[in-house]
């Protein structure tokens, strides 16, 4: 069971994989420009999005790295002061609804079943006042909560929920809440991965945490349509911006490689490879690290 916990977990860990990304090696270029242009946001369409939440909701190893590191869990990377009663504007409620969505993974991964019942109960108040309660089974999710041999469910479950939120923002004109969810789950699984390895300093990890510089452009590029829509989201927007700005130096390099022919429960599937090379100094990480807990500290305080 516990291949299949990690994988699913996965997709509730907002982060890249390169191998799961639309784009193929050798076509990326990164932009050097400090902001997305205007016309390459117009450019968008909803397939575009569509794809770009799909590939930022679909990441395939920090878990893994994780679990093979055995880092052991802890209780203070929890968002824990997040009080769901004391959000008071719709971009606060679903920001949290997020950064919470991607704590219930990480209680989840770790068997922590128990104690995600009071991010549960966050998170019901928070998808409620946003309107979107009705893709939660609560009363499943509770119940498998207090049920370690049904993990699995319940990590279906709860990943299914927010796929389902996403899909249903996206396609009723309230794409900003959408982004927002997103964001929120990328900034705690950025700040977990980041706090992990001060901790635990890994190269693996760290490289995984140096290609969130990828991520970013698409990050900036679902909520740059919103950037101007109040102060929240200009804020926001200057945020994740800052936190590119420390990327600034680090350098990734693709390499394709040759698909592999792999047989899965009696099909046969192409795999496309490649790899890549991280070029990253220990101050470049320092910076990340600092900027990625300050900004995720100061959106976890209550209103």
């Amino acid at each position: 069971m516990k291949g299949r916990v990690i994988f699913l977990v996965l997709t509730l860990f907002v982060w890249f994989s390169c191998r799961n990304s639309s784009r193929k090696a050798g076509e990326f270029v990164f932009p050097e420009s400090d902001s997305i242009p205007i016309s390459e946001v117009e450019k968008l369409s909803p397939e575009a999005i569509a794809d770009i939440s799909k590939n930022i909701t679909s990441p395939v190893e920090i878990a893994n790295l994780l679990q093979t590191l055995e880092v052991p869990f802890s209780q203070t990377y929890i968002a824990s002061t997040i009080d769901a009663n004391k959000q008071s504007t719709n971009f606060d409620k679903a920001m949290k609804l997020g950064i919470l969505g991607a704590d219930l993974g990480y209680l989840n991964m770790y068997d922590k079943t128990g104690s995600s019942l009071d991010v549960l109960s966050s998170i019901r108040k928070l998808s409620e006042d946003i309107k979107v309660g009705q893709f939660f089974d609560f009363e499943s999710i509770r119940r498998l909560s207090q049920n370690k041999s049904n993990l699995d469910s319940l990590l279906f479950i709860s990943i299914d929920s927010y796929s389902k939120i996403d899909n249903y923002l996206r396609t009723n004109d309230r794409g900003q809440f959408s982004a927002l969810m997103i964001i929120g789950v990328w900034i705690e699984g950025q700040y977990l991965a980041t706090q992990v390895v001060s901790q635990f300093p890994n190269k693996k990890l760290s490289d995984r945490i140096g290609e969130q510089k990828i991520i970013l452009n698409d990050l900036l590029l679902l909520i740059s349509p919103y950037c101007n829509r109040d102060s929240e989201f200009t804020k926001l927007c200057k945020d994740l911006q800052d936190i590119k700005d420390k990327y600034r130096e680090v350098k990734i390099t693709y390499t394709s490689g040759d698909p592999v022919s792999l047989e899965k429960n009696g099909r046969l599937e192409i795999i496309q490879t490649e790899t890549s090379v991280v070029e990253m100094s220990k101050e470049q990480l320092n910076g990340i690290i600092e900027i990625s807990r300050n900004i995720r500290n100061r959106l976890i305080l209550n209103n």
